[in-house]
């Protein structure tokens, strides 16, 4: 087992991992840009040590600084924690060349899962479903108007090297495919560094459905269940719970093994997200994979009594996953799908609802984080603390659990309620709003919830 790691990151992320670490013995040390060295993160490490300034170019995303600090601290692996360096082969191979583990998989599979169109076109040849689309990236509006003319409207422009929503655009006819392609390259270009695009089918009122694998060193791969990510604004999931819901064993069990069979394909190590595109007729569709530990992965060890960063750290120092797999074999399951009850997740954003989600930065004067039975939060604020406009919203994640998901849906309810964050605005209402929504109770979700219930 690893005797120290460094946690290349900040966060709610952050402070996860460093709890994961402790309940291992492992020391952990935090990096902090200078924004953040009062940060809860920094506070809990066994040791910390400045990256640089609050630019994430010059502090969580500078490869040279991140690997200084784990060498100077003496560190035998760094875990990335999800976004800034946690998908970036570079980073991997870097780390790999001065003889630190990378605590998620190997440079090779971060490569192959960042260029979507390409990862599409492996599972395509393996007979996976994958959804109608261009076989290699769209360099021009020209080559789109035509490949169009062969699928159909509408098409959705995708960003071959991204994530998070953006570089997306959907068109409904050739005039907004002309239009719109220049716009999804510059704004691929802006966010990833590289403008290739590719094109899509676009499948209307979809949910959007997910596979926690799990890969070790010797050829197990696993799963501990599926989640539903079908809430979402603007292509960012918002709300996601564990087991999936409304959908026939038979299709989740089909799904179940694709995942499987693509992980397997690819020899998969370490922990990582198959996703799909379910139609309203139950015909699934791979999308991607992220190579990286998710931000909804509390739901499923809410519902598993698993502790995925745990696994994600022993599998990186040569576990077999071969016993968990036997505890988790047919006839050992407590409920249908390896899930013992259900669990929601709410990501608490420092955003403003009534003003078209901005962001929220300032200082927390105040909050009273909610618990009691079937809750827990996933966070890094204090009373105090500030909230930097330098990186992502995220605040936290509030996960409730309950023996069936009207108990989780009405203990979220609750936990909602009691939550009280003063200072900065947070997507506290918006989530009470969906959740008494009647057709969220019902769980008719797609993710075009939002829009179609008008909750904007």
């Amino acid at each position: 087992m690893f005797k120290r790691i460094l946690v290349a990151n900040r966060g709610e992320i952050a402070v996860r991992i460093i709890r994961a670490c402790k309940e291992l013995g492992i020391e952990s040390v935090a990096v902090y840009s200078t924004a953040d060295s009062e940060c809860l993160h920094v506070k809990m490490a066994n040791k910390k040590i400045c990256i640089g300034p609050p630019s994430p170019s010059k502090s969580y995303l500078n490869i040279g600084n991140i690997i200084t600090a784990a060498k100077v601290t003496n560190c035998d692996a760094i875990h990335p924690g999800y976004g800034f360096l946690s998908e970036n082969p570079l980073f991997v191979k870097e780390v790999s060349l001065n003889n630190i583990v990378f605590i998620g998989p190997p440079p090779d599979l971060i490569d192959l899962a960042g260029n979507k169109s390409k990862a599409i076109e492996i599972m395509r040849k393996n007979n996976i479903p994958v959804i109608p689309g261009s076989i290699n990236n769209v360099k021009t509006a020209e080559e789109a108007l035509k490949f169009a003319k062969i699928i159909g409207y509408p098409i959705i422009i995708k960003a071959a090297f991204g994530g998070g929503g953006r570089g997306m655009r959907i068109a409904n006819n050739k005039n907004e495919l002309a239009n719109l392609f220049p716009i999804a390259k510059a704004e691929s270009k802006n966010a990833f560094g590289k403008d290739e695009l590719y094109l899509e089918k676009f499948i209307t009122k979809p949910r959007h459905i997910e596979f926690q694998i799990l890969g070790d060193n010797y050829g197990n791969i696993f799963t501990p269940g599926s989640r539903e990510c079908s809430i979402q604004r603007r292509h960012q999931k918002l709300i996601e719970e564990a087991p999936v819901l409304n959908l026939c064993e038979k299709t989740i069990t089909i799904m179940k093994n694709t995942a499987i069979k693509a992980a397997r394909l690819l020899g998969y190590k370490n922990a990582g997200t198959f996703e799909f595109l379910v139609d309203q007729n139950e015909n699934f569709y791979f999308i991607e994979i992220n190579t990286r530990i998710q931000v909804e992965h509390p739901v499923t060890e809410m519902v598993t009594g698993l502790d995925l960063i745990k696994e994600q750290i022993k599998t990186a120092a040569g576990e077999n996953l071969s016993s968990l797999i036997k505890s988790f074999a047919p006839g050992k399951e407590l409920k249908s799908g390896y899930a013992f009850g259900h669990a929601i997740e709410l990501r608490i954003n420092a955003e403003d609802p009534q003003n078209n989600f901005s962001p929220s930065p300032g200082m927390i004067t105040d909050c009273i984080i909610p618990a009691g039975p079937g809750i827990r939060f996933d966070s890094f604020i204090t009373p105090g603390c500030v909230i930097a406009p330098y990186y992502d919203s995220l605040l936290g994640k509030l996960i409730a659990w309950g023996n069936t998901r009207n108990e989780a849906v009405a203990r979220a309810t609750r936990a909602l309620d009691e939550f009280k964050i003063n200072g900065i605005k947070t997507t506290i209402p918006f989530h009470l709003k969906i959740l008494s929504n009647e057709n969220f109770k019902k769980g008719a979700v797609t993710t075009d919830f939002i829009e179609d219930e008008n909750l904007l």
